[in-house]
């Protein structure tokens, strides 16, 4: 009886969950890699990158790097320090993004800069950066090395980008999907690229799943962003409007601001890059974008990209590992619901 097979008859809860156990054998493997070249002489290295390390992420990156390789089955091991690089890429992404966002969580605790301070978490971050670069070089693959490569130098332009726009009544909704592209996007697309390369995909394997991660990438933004203001039921929660406050241009914000009247746009205007709105006026301003049914029409712009996902995959053999990939996209843009 195959992995899959067992996988499949266990009927785990979700589609993550699913994913979880199917790599769970190379993930183990990504685990430990990580573990090892997050150690450093000195002390501070370690202490800053385990804790964000250990702290909760379900690593749906690196283990979207282990599934595409193990779709096509014909890999050489490389995808495990594919996995590791991507998630340390992703991790330098998150230290380097809470010092510019000057943000106080991560993940339900004390960001890394709030315990070390913004110089530490620069720095380390930029330590992961080099861990990976390194773990790429150990493959040999000059090809996959310029896939993650290139997805870097996108992930910080993305991300300066983003900064440019901060606050800017004028973004477009071409600017937003531009910044969601290119600071979230094209990590999913290399993690799922180089997965499929490792794992000796032929050229149309390679582009469908490049295009399926860039798919999902989108699809998954739009999420987030949605449910930083309650997700489809506009109902706000603990720590919601983090984005209204922090001047972040995403796609409820663009929309509402483009149908809404004087008054509210001043109402909006006047939250937006406010560190110090109060909940009474993130209330206001969710309630001017369900009047506007933005966060809907975001979710349902996630959903178009979900749809464009699991097409990408449709030149593919039929397996239980493609139907694993099909359904992580479904139950991704569900969390909103």
């Amino acid at each position: 009886m195959s992995v899959l097979t067992q996988i499949k008859e266990a009927q785990v809860s979700n589609p993550v969950e699913r994913l979880m156990a199917a790599t769970a054998a190379d993930m183990e493997r990504v685990n430990a890699l990580i573990l090892d070249r997050a150690r450093s002489h000195v002390d501070m290295v370690p202490e800053l990158a385990r804790y964000l390390i250990d702290s909760g992420g379900k690593r749906l990156r690196p283990m979207l790097t282990v599934a595409a390789a193990l779709l096509f089955g014909r890999g050489r091991g490389n995808e495990i320090n594919f996995a590791a690089a991507v998630e340390f890429m992703h991790n330098a992404t998150l230290l380097h993004d809470d010092v510019v966002d000057e943000s106080d969580m991560r993940r339900g605790q004390r960001a890394a800069r709030m315990i070390w301070g913004n110089k530490a978490s620069i720095l380390v971050g930029d330590f992961l950066l080099g861990q990976a670069f390194m773990m790429m070089v150990e493959t040999g693959d000059i090809d996959a090395l310029g896939v993650l490569s290139a997805a870097s130098a996108v992930m910080a332009e993305g991300e300066v980008f983003q900064l440019a726009k901060t606050g800017d009544l004028t973004t477009t909704q071409a600017d937003y999907s531009e910044v969601i592209r290119a600071k979230t996007a094209v990590l999913f697309e290399a993690a799922c690229e180089v997965g499929a390369m490792s794992g000796g995909a032929d050229a149309e394997g390679r582009k469908a799943l490049a295009a399926y991660g860039l798919e999902l990438g989108n699809a998954f933004q739009l999420v987030d962003d949605a449910l930083d203001y309650g997700g489809q039921s506009g109902t706000l929660g603990k720590n919601v409007g983090d984005d209204l406050r922090e001047g972040k241009m995403t796609l409820p914000v663009i929309l509402a601001l483009e149908e809404a009247g004087e008054s509210e746009r001043a109402l909006i205007a006047s939250a937006l890059g406010n560190a110090e709105a109060t909940d009474l006026e993130v209330h206001q301003v969710v309630a001017i974008f369900n009047r506007y049914d933005t966060l809907n029409r975001t979710l349902a712009k996630a959903g178009g990209h979900a749809r464009a996902a699991i097409a990408a995959l449709a030149p593919l053999p039929e397996g239980e590992m493609k139907t694993i990939l099909m359904d992580v996209v479904e139950y991704s843009v569900s969390r909103a619901s």
